[in-house]
């Protein structure tokens, strides 16, 4: 009722008739109408020909990895068999139905789209219909969230339900967003009437005003009214509290159910599954229909037909039937369910910790191993969720503390709990106060200490100190100690002191000695000094690259692609970063999702997708600020200084160069001075500031060196060699080309190649040197890196001007002009432009834009066209299947572009660009 155009919206959804797959999410307040909504849609896209596979979240199996997932696979259980051997295997996997481990999410997902696909083609067209999103449990969520953003199809619809302000997996979809409002008062009032036919019209205003459009306040208000007052022969209460009246009128209910019913629907509530084959276990065999019949003739759950799973039709039933029940009630239906799953299984382990009271040290240490098992499938917050849990369970003072400092650990290094990292640490210390300086309480330490005041000396001393008392390879835990060891790298990283990595080098080597890891042996050779890594490393970083789309950890995902940033490995990254970045925007791993987030950034610099530099630092400094994770934003700010500089913001490079140096010299962290050299140094050769240039980068190291644990460097030789040779230093130039041969950079990557041919070109005169730049322009796959490659064609340009080759040169200098006219680099522009009016071109302007300002790219101009016309940018995120927070950030590259400052001028701005 009053649902016009929503059921308008339901039938276009599922209209089989349609030229490509749809999704939706149906948000709004608890109780508006969109678990009716969702029954309804069901029904209309049986009746429409779709297979409906409903799903619903549930917050006790929220913990419990796939049980979302295997309510979309258990009605398709049939076609498995038929599936490729390697997916069938991988579904079977997730239910539980094999001794195989789940694999990666990625090939869940690639599973599932297989099964789908299948189906529809053998079948017809299938209806996902999900309920209550958030409450999904995280793989679940991850992998129907990639199925979300690949409804690409006419045989596959999704609409899904999620309360307004609750972040699902649906969130970063981009998938279009309708939020279903109040009744208007005309509906309200005749839903009242329909229902209660004898209420008294002043009654029913009443209600209806207080219920303020709510369909759930409208239809159970009247509930615990008498018949006289909803006649208006008795008087109505002055006050009625919405949510309280909700709560007690849903209590009410199910008080009025038979004890056994009861028993049985809080059996399904700490089940969460709906399973009904799991409540007759758990029941020992009672019949579970029979008992629920009361609760189904009171209209509060019901046995969908389609998938035979128990489901509540309102969340609240649920949280009323937990308020009804006693602790004691709770605990025994939990060990019912322990004693329904197999021996030492997730499921058991979590139902004996949830029965537990008091501490149960058997239980603590068989859930420890639950919470590790957890972090190695990639969940980290549910690990240290699982691993609190642990330490409550613990009687023993040391054993809690352990459990505490690893749980501090993992939320330094991988969750981003490090505003929540001192009160763990305490409260550890408080437990055990012997184990204050543990192997877990020293890391966790020092990653807080590298993000607050402290400096990377003492954080160098508290892990080193530690791994050398603590870490005995074989009896120390392995998560832990990789974690002290990531640590450290960064540590000695940040620090930029070649003396404090042998204290790392020796671990590592010790901890090789016993059990091998390719990526710590690859992370110390080519993230560490990849200036002096061998071919051997190089190979084992390939491989490791190439086993990402199996990896389900965030972390060795972030570690593998950190190994390969110096050396250009990160674009064969960006799928699983993505991944990494997606966890975290889902309520995952947020300080791997900020380290994910630079790494792209870091990759987009480096390819040329300038303003997705910008959109990607949001979220990565909006998560720094929040979660007080200050040194991993200067990364973030290294960047943005880069772009400021490449495209003649000069005062912002300089300010974040400055901010660098005032911030990290206090610290001890000298990589801070080499980021700030680096803004600097790019900056100045823009403007054609050899020497200022120069000076910045002859500080960094001697010409025709490459100092060990100085993997800079590598982004940093084409540059001195352009400067030097540009100030008269020709020998250093020669000497620095030379020591980068000598080391075998060029074999890294391409690019590197390329950079290497430019620069002893730059260094080397006469026709050897044009042969060298040609050969450099002509390397397969330059336009990956459009700005090295620009910068490239400037320097042939300027050469060949010089000698008198101008015809020739001003090709270059075109190619190279048009390129940084892409980019947006105004500052290379005006090189550009300068050289090719010397060689007798006559160019009028240096951008296309009529204020001289960086172009529009064509995304910016559409979103720029939609905002003007008044859209919001929701709804302009609706027409472009983008996010709100995606348009935004467009928007706010738009305007300086524009030269204004709200969309209030955008038509105005627009208009003469037009005519421009």
């Amino acid at each position: 009722m009053g649902r016009s155009a929503e059921l308008a919206l339901i039938d276009d959804l599922f209209d089989p008739t349609a030229p490509r797959g749809v999704a939706l999410v149906l948000s709004g307040d608890a109780g508006v109408g969109k678990s009716a909504l969702l029954d309804t849609a069901a029904e209309r896209a049986s009746e429409a020909g779709f297979k409906v596979i409903r799903i619903v979240g549930s917050q006790f199996e929220q913990s419990v990895s796939f049980s979302g997932l295997t309510q979309l696979i258990q009605p398709l259980a049939e076609a498995i068999p038929a599936l490729p051997p390697r997916q069938a295997e991988t579904l079977q996997a997730v239910r539980g139905l094999s001794d195989e481990q789940p694999a990666e999410l990625l090939a869940i997902a690639n599973a599932v789209h297989v099964l789908l696909a299948r189906t529809t083609a053998q079948h017809g067209p299938i209806a996902l219909v999900i309920d209550d999103a958030p409450w999904l449990d995280r793989p679940s969520a991850m992998v129907l969230g990639t199925v979300a953003r690949n409804t690409g199809n006419g045989s596959l619809a999704l609409l899904a339900a999620s309360r307004t302000g609750d972040e699902s997996f649906l969130s970063s979809t981009g998938i279009p967003s309708y939020e279903v409002q109040p009744l208007d008062e005309e509906s309200a009032n005749a839903l009242v009437a329909g229902r209660f036919p004898a209420m008294a019209a002043r009654v029913r205003q009443r209600l209806v005003a207080e219920a303020a459009g709510n369909p759930l306040a409208l239809l159970e208000l009247p509930v615990p009214l008498n018949e006289a007052q909803q006649t208006e022969r008795g008087s109505l209460p002055a006050v009625l509290p919405l949510s309280e009246r909700l709560k007690k009128t849903f209590s009410v209910r199910v008080s009025a159910l038979p004890r056994a019913t009861q028993e049985l629907l809080l059996l399904a509530v700490l089940d969460g599954s709906g399973d009904l084959h799991v409540l007759e276990g758990a029941a020992h065999g009672s019949d579970v229909l029979s008992r629920l019949a009361p609760a189904e003739r009171a209209g509060l759950v019901r046995v969908d037909s389609l998938t035979g799973l128990l489901a509540f039709r309102h969340p609240l039933t649920r949280s009323a039937v937990m308020e009804l029940s006693t602790s004691a009630q709770r605990r025994r239906v939990h060990l019912d369910l322990a004693d329904h799953f197999p021996e030492e299984s997730e499921h058991q382990i979590r139902h004996l910790a949830a029965a537990a009271v008091g501490p149960d040290d058997h239980v603590a240490e068989l859930l420890h191993d639950v919470a590790f098992r957890t972090l190695r499938r990639g969940d980290a917050v549910g690990a240290i969720t699982t691993l609190l849990r642990a330490s409550e369970l613990s009687s023993l003072g040391t054993t809690k503390g352990r459990m505490l400092a690893e749980a501090a650990c993992l939320g330094a290094n991988i969750t981003g709990d490090l505003r929540n990292v001192r009160a763990l640490l305490d409260n550890a210390m408080v437990a055990d106060p012997v184990g204050v300086d543990s192997l877990a309480a020293a890391t966790a330490a020092a990653s807080q200490l590298l993000n607050g005041e402290g400096d990377a000396d003492t954080a160098h001393q508290l892990l080193v100190g530690a791994i050398r008392s603590h870490a005995r390879p074989g009896h120390t835990d392995d998560n832990i100690l990789r974690e002290a060891l990531h640590t450290l790298l960064m540590v000695c990283f940040f620090s930029g002191r070649p003396e404090q990595w042998q204290a790392f080098d020796n671990a590592v080597t010790d901890v090789l000695r016993h059990a091998p890891d390719p990526l710590l042996y690859v992370l110390r050779g080519a993230f560490g000094d990849p200036a002096h890594a061998t071919t051997a490393v190089m190979d084992e970083l390939d491989d490791l690259i190439l086993g990402l789309t199996r990896e389900t950890d965030p972390r060795r995902i972030v570690r593998t692609a950190i190994a390969g940033a110096y050396v250009d490995r990160l674009p064969s990254c960006r799928s699983a970063l993505r991944r990494v970045v997606d966890d975290g925007r889902n309520g995952g791993a947020i300080a791997t999702a900020i380290e994910a987030q630079f790494l792209l950034m870091n990759d987009a610099f480096a390819s040329g997708q300038w303003d997705d530099v910008a959109h990607l630092t949001d979220d990565g400094l909006r998560w720094c600020a929040t979660h007080n994770y200050r040194l991993l934003g200067w990364t973030g700010h290294f960047l943005l200084g880069l772009l400021a500089g490449v495209r003649g913001d000069n005062e912002t490079a300089q300010d974040i160069a400055d901010r660098l140096v005032r911030w990290g010299n206090p610290r001890g962290l000298g990589r801070l001075n080499v980021y700030a050299s680096h803004i600097r140094a790019l900056t100045a050769l823009g403007h054609a500031d050899f020497d200022g240039a120069y000076r910045s980068l002859r500080a960094l190291s001697a010409p025709g060196r490459f100092p060990s644990h100085m993997p800079h460097s590598l982004w940093l030789f084409w540059d001195f060699v352009e400067a030097a040779t540009r100030t008269g230093h020709h020998g250093e130039a020669v000497e620095h080309v030379t020591a980068v041969r000598t080391s075998g950079i060029p074999s890294f990557s391409p690019r590197l190649a390329m950079l290497t041919d430019a620069a002893e070109a730059m260094a080397t005169p006469g026709a050897t040197g044009h042969d060298l730049f040609d050969r450099a322009i002509a390397t397969p796959g330059a336009e990956r890196w459009p700005f090295d490659w620009a910068r490239i064609c400037l320097a042939y340009g300027e050469r060949l001007r010089r000698s008198k080759a101008g015809s020739v040169a001003r090709v270059h200098l075109e190619a190279a002009l048009g390129t940084f006219q892409r980019l947006g680099a105004q500052p290379w522009c005006a090189r550009a432009t300068n050289e090719l009016r010397a060689s007798g071109v006559l160019v009028t302007s240096v951008t296309s834009a009529e204020d001289g300002r960086t172009p529009l790219t064509p995304q910016e101009q559409q979103i720029a066209q939609l905002a003007a016309t008044g859209l919001t940018n929701k709804q302009i995120a609706a027409q472009l299947f983008l996010s709100p927070r995606t348009v935004a950030a467009h928007l706010r590259s738009v305007f300086p572009k524009l030269n204004i400052t709200s969309r209030a001028g955008l038509r105005d701005a627009l208009t003469r660009r037009t005519s421009s």
